[in-house]
């Protein structure tokens, strides 16, 4: 715990690290507000489901627990990677927010409707508050893992645990018809993408988190 306070108190007296972190939070806030808003702008839009050869040939499961629960425990997960290590909280929280930026373009851009037979998702779980319905393209249950993935690359234990998470989280999706197998697999490449602009653009940040 010593240990823990002594690197907070360093970090905190750090030139720019406390606006770092704050400009960190109001930009994952601002990104998780706008995917939300161009989620239910999906909602609205939505038109006809197409076929999709996973989906058509796989029986609807119920995911919901394993959803709902697995995203809870990854996001307890990340929250203590980040904690323990306080240097790596503006590029890890940055990165999420661009994730959300560009997902939420990506989103308004084509208006599919979901497949006609989907996993009953209860309206009080936390799932339900992440899936607004129609805001396939791209899994953001596959994406946001692979992405914690990419980031602490270097670190075995967390890498292993967050692409476990991303192939899971992607696969219950489709199991449960609640993304379109594109959404998924595309998910992978984008995200990749989103990590190397995020080098670019959080490039302090990203030095910052590589400190030893």
């Amino acid at each position: 715990m010593k240990k823990i306070a002594s690197k907070y108190k360093y970090c905190w007296k750090r030139h720019g690290f406390r606006y770092a972190v704050f400009s960190s939070l109001v930009l994952l806030a601002a990104s998780l507000t706008i995917n939300h808003f161009t989620g239910l702008y999906a909602n609205m839009k939505a038109g006809n489901y197409v076929n999709d050869i996973l989906l058509d040939n796989l029986p609807v499961m119920d995911v919901d627990g394993l959803l709902n629960y697995g995203v809870e425990l990854f996001f307890l997960f990340v929250m203590y990677c980040v904690i323990v290590e306080p240097k790596r909280a503006p590029f890890t929280l940055k990165s999420i927010a661009l994730f959300y930026l560009i997902r939420s373009v990506s989103i308004t851009l084509t208006h599919l409707g979901p497949y006609p037979v989907i996993t009953p998702i209860d309206p009080n779980n936390l799932l339900a508050t992440l899936i607004s319905g129609n805001d396939f393209f791209f899994s953001a249950h596959t994406g946001v893992p692979f992405l914690v993935a990419l980031i602490f690359w270097d670190e075995k234990l967390i890498r292993y645990i967050a692409i476990a998470a991303s192939i899971t989280f992607g696969s219950a999706v489709i199991l449960g018809h609640l993304h379109y197998s594109i959404d998924v697999f595309a998910a992978f490449f984008i995200t990749y993408t989103i990590f190397h602009i995020a080098m670019k653009i959080f490039s302090r940040e990203y030095k910052l988190f590589k400190e030893e």
